[in-house]
């Protein structure tokens, strides 16, 4: 299968194509830039010259596939497009510059999703989209078959779920997979390196209140598995979720990163949170235990890769500096 994927040289998208290419599968990756060609190109895949709010290069892309694989999103400011930028900038959204520029990217998304779906319509051909966890309910355990919750931490990453879900309606094989705020592993660049980056500021390793509040947690060679078994054998309309441990207390991911660096492990209040962890507070303090009982059971998806802390406890990269 020739396999267009979005976001191919990033932190887990280089493990997709990776996972595609050990599998026989072709390659076409979007690149926005030289380097990202030249990364494909080392890896054994093709570039194609795009990006994420390019949306022409998003439909050729995908018409000259048999299958899509959609990972691309934008997380920091200074990669946004100029125009996103502008329109966060000028006020063209509601809200203060951080909830403009989060309605910003979600509206990007979920552009960039009906492009692609429009490139695929009538065709039969699989679109595997990714979303988050932290999109549901907070306070219990969900499943794949629960809807987002408008109300969460993640609500507009929800908008390109429902493009995706009712692409199955116009002949594609559309289907969503749902990632925990940790995506853990050699080359992490996120949430759980930002955690150390502060601790190394501040001087201790916290947690939100009690701490007893969850994290649910993936290996990245784990989720390019699942996004490549979703490729394959999805169901048009369904949801995955890449989970491989349902909730891990923010309390011992603190307390191993305090034990790393040698340094106290103490809690904050959700006031004193917000200026310890800045954007990060809300989201650390949130519990978003998931289940992947049922994309197990539908894939025959087996995570096999090390755990969060026992990852955070042998690592030789997120401690290296």
């Amino acid at each position: 299968m020739r396999v267009f994927v979005t976001g191919a040289t990033g932190f887990i998208g280089a493990a997709v194509v990776q996972e595609l290419l050990d599998a026989g599968h072709q390659v076409l990756g979007l690149a926005r830039s030289r380097a990202a060609a030249l990364k494909l190109a080392t890896a054994g895949a093709q570039a194609h010259e795009g990006a994420l709010d390019d949306l022409a290069s998003l439909r050729t892309g995908a018409a000259a596939a048999d299958g899509v694989i959609h990972l691309a999103y934008i997380h920091e400011f200074s990669y946004a497009p100029l125009s996103t930028r502008l329109r966060v900038l000028l006020g063209g959204l509601p809200g203060g510059i951080a909830a403009r520029f989060i309605g910003a990217i979600g509206e990007a998304d979920q552009r960039a999703v009906e492009a692609l779906g429009e490139a695929l319509a009538g065709s039969g051909r699989p679109l595997v989209v990714t979303s988050g966890i932290a999109a549901l309910a907070a306070g219990r355990l969900t499943s794949e078959d629960e809807a987002g919750d408008p109300g969460s931490i993640a609500a507009h990453r929800l908008a390109s779920e429902d493009v995706a879900l009712a692409l199955a309606a116009q002949g594609v094989r559309a289907s969503v997979v749902r990632l925990p705020p940790t995506v853990h592993g050699d080359g992490d660049t996120g949430f759980v390196p930002r955690l150390i980056g502060i601790a190394r500021k501040k001087g201790v390793s916290a947690y939100v209140g009690d701490g007893l509040n969850r994290w649910s947690a993936v290996h990245r060679l784990d989720a390019a598995h699942l996004f490549r078994l979703a490729l394959e054998q999805g169901t048009a309309g369904a949801r995955y979720h890449g989970v491989a441990e349902e909730g891990i207390s923010t309390k011992e991911i603190a307390a191993l990163i305090g034990r790393r660096l040698h340094m106290p492990v103490v809690g904050q209040s959700t006031q004193e949170a917000g200026r310890h962890f800045g954007f990060l507070g809300p989201l650390f303090g949130t519990d978003n235990p998931a289940s992947s009982t049922l994309t197990q059971a539908r894939l025959g998806w087996q995570p096999t890769q090390p755990g969060l802390l026992a990852d955070l406890a042998q690592s030789t990269t997120y401690f290296d500096h």
